[in-house]
């Protein structure tokens, strides 16, 4: 950030905003929007009570295994898109319906199908996070030369072998941007899918907190998702740096 000749730190922005938000919530213009030390000094009541502990379980319990379903469909999902122009055609029309739809509107259709219970809000959470795995996938299955494929079948790999030492490899950057950007769509789809089918879980506690307007309560739970979101998106575009140079292999 460059203001006239002088080069601010990158956080001066951030700093700028909790100020103004402190001076809002502290003027009582809205309740709706506390002081920001407020928030901050309601994350470490609310971080350690047992009621946190409880909902972080069963949300991040759903979250895991709908991303781990998400990861394992999506990944050979987009492997066969990119390498088969029949596959494509098929399912790249369904993939970018399923990615650009409103995906909330489906919840209480998986509800009716699966019931009220864990198994719908992993299949909300598989809904949010598979598409664009499976998208990234075939796009970095379709950057890889053909001839780099067709050299291992020659020496007799057997398509498992081209799938798990060339495709995958060769694709592992923009593989590992799909699950990046698949985490991160999947912690709304987890909350939404504990809001809308059972209440349970942050959920829960965003209904409790929403309904007896407190507020701050409210805020502090939902920056306490917006950091673990930004530490899983910091981690992967670690992860992804650390594996650009599998890029070079697809030439």
């Amino acid at each position: 950030m460059t203001i006239g000749n002088i080069r601010l730190p990158i956080m001066t922005s951030l700093i700028i905003w909790a100020i103004l938000w402190e001076i809002v919530g502290r003027s009582g213009a809205s309740f709706v929007i506390p002081p920001l030390s407020g928030i901050f000094a309601r994350i470490v009541e609310i971080v350690p009570t047992p009621s946190f502990g409880e909902a972080l379980w069963i949300t991040g319990k759903a979250f895991v295994i709908g991303n781990v379903i998400a990861v394992l469909f999506g990944i050979p999902l987009g492997v066969l898109m990119g390498r088969s122009h029949i596959a494509d055609r098929i399912f790249l029309p369904w993939v970018n319906l399923f990615l650009s739809a409103p995906l909330s509107a489906l919840v209480p259709i998986i509800m009716v199908i699966f019931g009220a219970g864990q198994t719908t809000i992993i299949f909300t959470v598989v809904l949010f996070a598979i598409w664009i795995i499976v998208l990234d996938a075939r796009a970095g299955v379709r950057s890889i030369t053909p001839s780099l494929v067709e050299m291992a079948l020659s020496f007799g790999a057997t398509p498992w072998q081209a799938f798990s030492r060339i495709y995958v490899w060769a694709a592992l950057p923009e593989i590992l941007s799909g699950i990046r950007l698949g985490l991160i769509r999947a912690v709304k789809g987890v909350v939404i899918g504990q809001m809308l089918v059972s209440i349970i879980g942050f959920g829960r506690l965003f209904e409790l907190y929403s309904s007896r307007f407190l507020m701050e309560h409210f805020w502090a739970l939902l920056f306490v998702l917006f950091a673990f979101a930004f530490a899983i998106n910091e981690a992967l575009t670690w992860l992804e740096r650390r594996f650009e140079y599998f890029a070079s292999s697809r030439n």
